[in-house]
């Protein structure tokens, strides 16, 4: 009777082909020095305009998915759009601490845009480089698909915790950042911002401005951010050209999709509770891919089910929060109205005033 053979490291299918991936970083490219010149004039960023921008970065990777689909076919297309879902999904959570950082550091409204492009590019660099290491261990070792699933069931289950006690990571103090004190040590900061310069020259010295100390913030939490979303995604896909291209559309709409929904970012109450839930059900898919690599026995879930149960977390948790943020404001509203009105009748002053008089004789 022969041996079983040793299960052998994973091979890495993709679509990437050299020509392929030098099209897509040019076009990424492309579209950032696009950002750049449109925000190289500092100015506040009207509804219009963002509008118009979302649009095109919404348009964009949806149309991707139809050449993908026409090209390799519906799997690998509902590969790609499961994943892309996912990392808008997470995205839109990172917006939270974007928000946060802009209002702790006061950024003014003309220079929000380019704080948040230099975020972008921070992050698709960080991811560039976890999306390679990925694949590499991945390739290597078969229990990475575990350690990834851990870190993922790890993750979800902190957002949950953080959800449920209301203390969750978009409250926290910029400020107390260890690099943000760091920079602060290592030279000094200006009081003002120099419009979209992040040194300037202060009594002979070279200082910091403030946008260079939110800039490093919002670095420092893009490698936070790149912990789970990239294994997030590789839970959907192996293909490190599909992580690549879902997470640099998810990212590039970010600067003006932040500006359309900026307002009803603090009405999703509930993000943290389905982001809880997707990561925590990816986590398990890729604890059981780990397991089915090992012991054929064990069943897999296949993509079109994590497609519909990410889609309907996403429906469900924006629907409820809807729900839950207009019961707050109507109670808000009430209890408002209830403060306004006059607790009971009010003696007038005469016969306040002659009614102490009284008093005081009969004393």
């Amino acid at each position: 009777m022969s041996l079983p053979t040793p299960l052998s490291p994973l091979a890495i299918e993709t679509i990437g082909t050299p020509t392929l991936w030098a099209v897509t970083i040019g076009a990424v490219i492309a579209l950032l020095v696009v950002d750049f010149i449109a925000t190289r004039k500092p100015h506040e960023v009207s509804m219009k305009e963002a509008a118009a921008w979302s649009i095109f970065y919404v348009a964009l990777p949806l149309a991707f998915g139809l050449y993908v689909w026409s090209q390799w076919g519906g799997t690998t297309s509902v590969d790609y759009y499961t994943g892309y879902l996912v990392e808008k999904s997470l995205s839109v959570d990172n917006l939270f601490v974007f928000m946060l950082l802009l209002s702790a550091f006061a950024v003014p409204a003309a220079l929000q845009q380019r704080v948040l492009l230099y975020g972008i590019i921070g992050a698709l660099v960080l991811r560039g480089i976890f999306i390679a290491v990925g694949a590499a261990a991945l390739s290597a070792f078969n229990w990475v698909f575990l350690l990834f699933g851990a870190i993922l069931l790890l993750t979800g289950a902190k957002l949950l915790k953080d959800a449920v006690k209301g203390d969750e990571e978009h409250e926290k103090d910029p400020s107390t950042m260890r690099s943000v004190k760091l920079m602060r040590r290592l030279m000094p900061v200006t009081d003002d911002y120099h419009g979209p310069k992040m040194t300037v020259r202060q009594n002979g010295r070279r200082a910091l401005t403030p946008l260079a100390l939110v800039v490093v913030a919002v670095f420092m939490t893009d490698i936070v951010f790149a912990v789970d979303s990239v294994p997030a995604v590789y839970g959907i896909t192996e293909d490190p050209y599909l992580v690549f291209a879902t997470n640099a559309f998810a990212l590039l709409g970010l600067r003006a999709l932040y500006f359309v929904i900026q307002g009803l970012l603090t009405k999703l109450v509930h993000l943290s509770y389905g982001l809880s839930i997707i990561l925590g059900f990816i986590g398990v898919k890729l604890v059981l891919h780990w397991a089915h690599l090992n012991w054929t026995s064990v069943p897999e879930i296949g993509n079109v089910t994590s497609l519909v149960v990410v889609v309907g977390v996403l429906a469900i948790t924006t629907v409820t929060s809807l729900i839950a943020s207009k019961k707050r404001e109507e109670a808000e509203l009430a209890a408002a109205a209830q403060d306004t009105e006059p607790a009971g009748p009010v003696d007038s002053p005469s016969a306040a005033e002659a009614s102490s008089g009284n008093q005081t004789a009969g004393h």
